[in-house]
């Protein structure tokens, strides 16, 4: 940890810290996160400098084969070319072909046009589906649209049942109750009729059989 620490600050002073089993077993694993992260960013500078070499030695290579088989340099090409020999090599990226003949172009272009048919075709599915879901969702918000009206009407033929049957019940209570009132007034005429002596065939249903 103290090589490290000396590594990390060089010619500085190192901070003072508490020194205990804690901070030296953080200071350790910092350590050998540093460490190997160093190692890693090594490897990567490592790897970079090596594809560096390998496209700058292609690349002479291409340079000098254009010079000797057609006496060309990128020096020597004008601006119109150099406009043109960039468009290639954009085109050639842009397409991810192995090199610039025609046949790889002509492949690259074949699959993108294949691709793009595929998702052309992927869209129009997509797109009738769409349609579909929307004729669906246009048919569901109408029936849901006639559902609530129904259900309005419905709650307002309640809503006048209801008063119907609540005028109902009350008109059968008052002709429950005056029914009941009869009653009563009846049994006292008969008993007020009994106790002043009046005589059974003088009442009206012995009149009627009588008549009769």
């Amino acid at each position: 940890v103290t090589l490290w620490l000396k590594k990390i600050y060089g010619n500085q002073p190192i901070p003072q810290y508490e020194v205990n089993a804690r901070t030296v077993d953080i200071l350790y694993e910092l350590a050998e996160c540093n460490e190997a992260r160093d190692r890693d960013v090594s490897l990567l500078i490592e790897d970079m400098k090596q594809k560096a070499a390998e496209y700058e030695a292609e690349a002479n290579y291409l340079q000098g084969l254009l010079a000797e088989s057609l006496d060309l340099s990128l020096s020597s090409l004008s601006s119109e070319g150099t406009s043109y020999l960039n468009v290639l090599v954009n085109s050639a990226m842009t397409l991810e072909t192995k090199d610039t003949s025609l046949t790889s172009f002509f492949c690259a272009i074949n699959d993108m046009t294949s691709e793009l048919y595929a998702t052309e075709s992927k869209n129009r599915e997509m797109e009738l589906e769409l349609s579909n879901i929307r004729k669906k969702l246009t048919a569901a918000l109408m029936l849901e649209k006639q559902l609530e009206e129904d259900l309005k009407k419905t709650e307002e033929l309640m809503e006048v049942e209801k008063a119907k049957a609540d005028s109902r019940s009350q008109n059968m209570k008052f002709l429950k109750d005056k029914s009941e009132d009869l009653k009563i007034r009846i049994k006292a005429a008969e008993e007020q009729l009994a106790a002043t002596g009046l005589d059974q065939s003088l009442t009206h249903e012995s009149l009627v059989s009588l008549s009769q």
